[in-house]
């Protein structure tokens, strides 16, 4: 991964840092990466300026029980970003995207009941006449994505220094993972910002920042939390951005599945239900490198019978936060 015009190498490492563990001490970082803590501070706040930056903790649906689905809604043109909008504001949505021409909305959502999934296919927003068609796919496999981080595929940092900056976290016990309902406001202030303090989370729950640090350790050591890093990668000089629907022969759709998550450009790879039976989110610098990587390295692969690709128009919601329209 090279340097942008505004963002240099260790700019790229304090995101890596950041993808390996998004509460770390910016004094752990600077002691890994050799720097003071003041230039690692002022570059996470350039970051969050000019790159759009945000740390934010995350609810795994998997290691809670949960289904992932992921809806594509055909629309009308002139009803498109309306019905996006509706979506961006659900709690229940974790990301939503303006694709192809348009006249598209995908979005992936993390229902917490299954009275959530119900409101959000029956309700009002989807009873608008400026829908066309639902289609939606559900995520029985993640192959890549969710609290592994994409920029850690270009190795800004080195082994050790990823070693170095792991947390330290308990064992997570057997059996799906829970969040008690007590947790619930620490879980939803750490949705809001993952790098708050441990004072701030006080002051927002009610709860000791001894009783805070516990909490937030043990939701990650169980797995039902944890915290992810989201950014412009077009800051970074990766200007093209795709989403991809791959039909893979039932045999060989695990080993599809596995060598994608090698690829660089893949960002997020899962299998999942429907007509195609894997779906991927794909980064690259261009347009052309985006054919290249269509025609080289996945239709190599053996068993991909057919792939339907969308670029990304505009991106609505990120993980749990609204983005700006521009």
């Amino acid at each position: 991964m090279g340097e942008s015009d505004v963002f240099d190498a260790l700019d790229l490492k304090l995101l890596h840092a950041l993808e390996i563990d998004g509460r770390v001490p910016f004094s752990r970082v600077a002691a890994v990466v050799g720097v003071s803590d003041q230039t690692v501070a002022r570059r996470y706040r350039r970051l969050r300026a000019g790159a759009g930056l945000r740390v934010v903790g995350v609810r795994d649906t998997g290691r809670l029980g949960r289904d992932a689905r992921m809806l594509r809604l055909r629309c009308a043109p002139d009803g498109a970003e309306a019905i996006a909008t509706g979506l961006a504001r659900r709690p229940d949505t974790a990301w939503v995207h303006l694709m192809s021409a348009g006249t598209e909305v995908v979005c992936m959502t993390l229902p917490r009941t299954p009275g959530d999934h119900d409101d959000l296919l029956f309700g009002k927003l989807l009873r608008s006449r400026s829908l066309v068609e639902i289609t939606a796919h559900q995520l029985v496999h993640r192959f890549y994505g969710g609290r592994t981080g994409w920029i850690g595929k270009h190795r800004p940092l080195t082994a050790e220094q990823t070693a170095a900056l792991a947390p330290d976290l308990p064992p997570a016990a057997p059996g799906p993972a829970r969040i008690a309902p007590d947790d619930e406001p620490l879980v939803a202030a750490l949705k809001v910002d993952g790098r708050a303090t441990h004072p701030e989370l006080q002051r927002l729950t009610g709860r000791s920042e001894s009783s805070v640090k516990r909490r937030i350790a043990a939701l990650r050591g169980s797995g039902a939390l944890y915290f992810d890093a989201e950014y412009d990668s077009a800051r970074f000089g990766f200007t093209s951005s795709a989403m991809l629907w791959i039909t893979v022969a039932p045999g060989e759709l695990d080993a599809v599945g596995r060598a994608m998550a090698e690829h660089p450009e893949t960002a997020h790879v899962s299998a999942i239900t429907g007509s195609a039976n894997l779906m991927a989110s794909i980064l690259t610098r261009d347009t052309a490198s985006l054919y290249a990587y269509l025609s080289g390295p996945l239709g190599s692969l053996a068993g991909v019978r057919h792939v339907e690709s969308a670029p990304y128009l505009r991106r609505f919601k990120e993980l749990t936060y609204p983005r700006p329209l521009r």
